[in-house]
């Protein structure tokens, strides 16, 4: 391919962009005006009425719907214009009262950053969202002067700057309008990526998302600390209840054979027996205790071939797949290897299934677990259900519970956390 061929097709491929952008701008601010007035009316009256008790009951319904519309925002920045405007909000408990909601989500920084938005993006955001398409369109009304197939009264017209009367001004007209053109082709990108910077700078977290991810990171590290106490307390109980009480009886029991030896040899043997048998029960135990804290075949021979392991002492149907080409971190590979038991536990206690999907696989930096089976469905993260658990453990490592569940099912259990494999 030539040179002159290839800067053709630049300028060809330039041209549409422009076009394609100034579309696009034109059509945002179209459709984003009046969502934008209408999310601003209704926070601002949802805020007012909270003092008549009113506005605690709507206010968490309309700022879901402002977030909603703003994260939709944050899409077309991220897929449009390349601008990635991280969200931060605060968690907001699921099973909360109105009151409770509604005090969350006035605490969040988040809420206050998106009010002072919805007015920016009234004002400064739709004018640089309509610029573009402006700065394209306005050249076509001063070349379409100047080829006369534009007559518009009162006499003289002024466009732009250039007063249009006769055919000799039409011309300046026309002159105007390709210079228009030249600055269209040079700064209408810019102008509409500073709408997309623009609702970055006033939506994203700045220093408030670091506040955010700290408050994060205590969290998780409290319950992190929980869930180990929790897990040294049940390796306790099971220890005491199980290996130690017959590791004891067992003791008793050979020294009652050390007196029974001479006087009643058949006795002896039977105690003997028992011994071995508890013994023998004793290991089993030892062996579940440390499956639980971590199964070996995890360390040796990794996560994908664990869940298989797992999956063949369901007493339901489960057929595993995994795609993995290396391997994690150890504490990622248990926490992963955990919140799949726990999920495979749940499905098979509950969900009344038949059939049970594992998916194992690693994308763009992400471990992702999928459990699907096509029971009953109805499965919630809360209301004490072991989710919650498993949840607070992925928080751990940054990592995230999705449910979907019917009712009536299938439901599909996934879990993502972020690692590399070595």
């Amino acid at each position: 391919m030539s040179a002159d061929t290839r800067a053709g097709s630049g300028r060809t491929r330039r041209t549409r962009g422009l076009l394609k952008g100034a579309l696009r701008g034109l059509g945002l601010a179209l459709v984003s005006l009046p969502l934008t007035v209408t999310a601003f009316t209704l926070t601002v009256m949802s805020l007012a009425l909270i003092p008549a008790g009113v506005g605690i009951v709507t206010t968490p319904y309309v700022l879901e719907w402002a977030r909603t519309y703003a994260n939709w925002r944050r899409v077309l920045a991220a897929e449009w214009g390349g601008v990635r405007i991280p969200p931060a909000y605060r968690p907001v408990p699921k099973d909360a009262g109105p009151w409770a909601r509604t005090s969350v989500m006035l605490r969040d920084p988040a809420t206050w950053r998106e009010l002072l938005w919805l007015p920016v993006d009234m004002s400064a955001g739709f004018a640089t969202a309509v610029l573009p398409a402006a700065l394209l369109l306005y050249p076509l009304e001063g070349l379409a002067l100047a080829a006369g197939l534009w007559r518009v009264m009162p006499d003289p017209y002024w466009y732009g700057f250039v007063p249009v009367g006769d055919q000799a001004s039409a011309l300046g007209a026309g002159a105007l309008a390709l210079g228009l053109v030249f600055v269209a082709h040079v700064f209408a990108p810019s102008v509409l990526n500073a709408h997309y910077r623009l609702t970055r700078a006033v939506l994203s977290p700045g220093q408030g998302g670091l506040e955010e991810r700290v408050r994060v990171l205590t969290e998780t590290r409290r319950d992190a600390v929980d869930t180990s106490a929790a897990e040294l307390r049940r390796i306790e109980r099971d220890l005491h209840d199980g290996a130690q009480a017959r590791l004891v009886a067992m003791g008793m029991d050979l020294g009652t054979i050390e007196v029974l030896l001479d006087k009643d040899p058949r006795k002896a043997r039977e105690l003997i027996a028992q011994a071995r048998k508890s013994s023998a029960e004793a290991l089993s135990e030892l062996r579940e205790l440390v499956r639980g804290i971590h199964p070996p075949v995890l360390a040796e021979r990794g996560l994908g071939d664990a869940v298989r392991a797992l999956a063949l002492r369901l007493p339901v149907a489960t057929e595993v797949s995994v795609d993995l080409p290396g391997r994690a971190g150890a504490p990622v590979e248990s926490a992963a290897y955990f919140a799949v038991s726990e999920v495979l536990t749940n499905a098979v206690k509950y969900a009344e299934a038949d059939r049970i999907w594992v998916d194992l696989h690693h994308a763009d930096g992400h471990l992702r677990a999928s459990v699907t089976d096509n029971g009953r469905g109805g499965a919630v993260i809360g209301a004490g259900s072991g989710l919650t658990g498993v949840e607070r453990r992925l928080g751990t490592f940054d990592g995230v519970l999705a449910v979907s569940s019917p009712t009536g099912g299938p439901t599909m259990v996934t879990v993502e956390i972020p690692c590399e494999l070595s």
